[in-house]
């Protein structure tokens, strides 16, 4: 089980965001977003934009890193300017 926590300008209202997803293979921080469907559908346009800080296990890491069973992916949204261009997500 691999654990993706939203934080910053990602995550709810209610606060931080913990989405537990079953992998049965190494992937890629962008294709386990992809997997989870509409849910986490928003966060691949802003991995693009440069939006959101990827880490993996609390080091840095980005959209192309490796994903394997156990690891905590913490991804932290910012606007680039200090702002709040994101806005709270809602799940």
């Amino acid at each position: 089980m691999v654990t993706i926590v939203l934080t910053g300008q990602l995550q709810t209202t209610d606060g931080e965001c913990d989405l537990a997803c079953d992998i049965d293979q190494t992937v890629s921080v962008r294709q386990l977003i992809q997997r989870q469907g509409i849910r986490l559908r928003h966060l691949l346009q802003l991995l693009r934009e440069k939006k959101v800080l990827v880490t993996i296990n609390k080091r840095i890491a980005s959209e192309d890193s490796l994903v394997q069973d156990g690891d905590a992916i913490r991804l932290i949204g910012h606007d680039g300017m200090g702002g709040n261009g994101l806005g709270p997500m809602h799940l």
